[in-house]
């Protein structure tokens, strides 16, 4: 069971919440056991894909106790492992319930081994988890602390007069430039005419040098945004061809916490993992269409391809991963395969496609060989 390696060295950054880095505080190889605090809610989704039924799972929490019949109820604090039985991550509110038997938990008194109990996990909560962690388990693990150090996408507010650019990680907000229109607004239109594009080169040479550039939310008051995008196309237009052209009040940090509140960084976010699965799931159907022998679906010709090295990537539903050990298996086989893996979420229109074709596909190097 390989373990994951994770620096915690972190640069000071500009945090709105609920945008925080989830910590991996403590791994025991021998134990099974991984410690997390998760901090926001993508990272509640995140372990609630990596939890199964049958899993232990411990955590502080509280429960209801009745000294006797006559007295009232209290709420305890109390330290307990249960082994989970039912997982439902409560979107709404802001939680991940773990329901399952009591194994042990102190105080003893108000801990009974062998009755139920929720633990509730909320951003903050401590949360140890001992199981047989597979490959994808870890990977998704991984990949939900490393998404937090990558830019997931840029943002440029700006006016006539300034600029800043902004990047979203999963942990926040990092504020990266800020440019100043030098041109005085008192000089003769020419001049003035000059100056903007001057300013607007400055803001185009600094943004040809990002790197993965993906999307740049453009916004601000007025007509500069629009007149920069214009500029832009001119000059560079396959860099402009991934801006997306937004609204706010402001050229400045207000202007990105503005566009934080009104939802549109987490839905462009969100769009862009769709849009990736959406665009996956149409190269299988074309080439479903075309009846390729370099695509398969459903587990036992998936499982084939996988151990004849014949699969090159393969997609999965969250679910059928979760519920079904032969297909947990199968995944498993595949990472040690060197097989690019991709876990579709249930919810995702993707994922509703995906579990039209069994919730298990594969796109392969060859074709199977012919069945007798």
């Amino acid at each position: 069971m390989g373990f994951l390696q994770i620096q915690n060295k972190q640069k000071l950054l500009i945090l709105p919440p609920p945008y925080f880095l989830m910590k991996i505080s403590k791994q025991d190889k021998k134990e099974g056991l991984i410690r997390l605090i998760p901090e926001n809610l993508e990272d509640l989704w995140h372990i609630e894909r990596v939890l199964s039924p049958g899993d232990k799972v411990q955590a502080v929490s509280w429960r209801s106790f009745k000294a006797n019949e006559k007295s009232a109820q209290e709420k305890k604090k109390i330290n307990v492992t249960l082994q989970a039985e039912k997982i439902e991550f409560a979107r709404h509110a802001n939680r991940l319930r773990v329901t399952g038997k009591i194994l042990s938990g102190t105080p003893e008194e108000y801990v009974q081994a062998g009755s139920f109990h929720t633990i509730d996990v909320e951003p903050g909560t401590s949360l140890s988890i001992y199981k047989d962690w597979r490959g994808h388990h870890l990977s998704r693990l991984k990949e939900a602390v490393v998404q937090t150090r990558r830019p997931l996408l840029h943002m440029l507010v700006m006016d006539e007069r300034k600029a800043l650019m902004a990047s979203m990680r999963g942990f926040g907000i990092n504020y990266e430039w800020e440019l100043e229109n030098r041109a005085s607004k008192r000089e003769e239109s020419k001049k003035q005419i000059e100056g903007e594009k001057q300013f607007f080169g400055e803001i185009l040479s600094r943004l040809q040098l990002l790197k993965d550039v993906n999307k740049i939310i453009v916004a601000g008051p007025g007509f500069a945004p629009k007149n920069f995008s214009e500029f832009a196309k001119q000059k560079d237009a396959k860099l402009s061809s991934r801006f997306i052209m937004e609204h706010c009040s402001y050229a400045e940090r207000n202007g990105v916490n503005e566009l934080m509140k009104r939802g549109i960084v987490s839905r462009v976010a969100a769009d862009e993992r769709v849009a990736l699965e959406m665009q996956i799931m149409d190269e299988f159907k074309l080439k479903l269409a075309k009846s390729s022998d370099k695509i398969c679906y459903g587990i036992k010709n998936v499982k084939e391809a996988i151990e004849i090295s014949a699969a090159e990537k393969v997609l999965v539903l969250d679910e059928l991963l979760r519920n079904k050990k032969e297909v947990d298996e199968i995944i498993e086989m595949a990472e040690k395969n060197k097989v690019k893996v991709m876990i579709f979420s249930h919810e995702s229109d993707g994922g509703a496609e995906l579990d039209g074709f069994g919730g298990l596909i594969a796109f392969l190097r060859f074709a199977l060989p012919p069945k007798e």
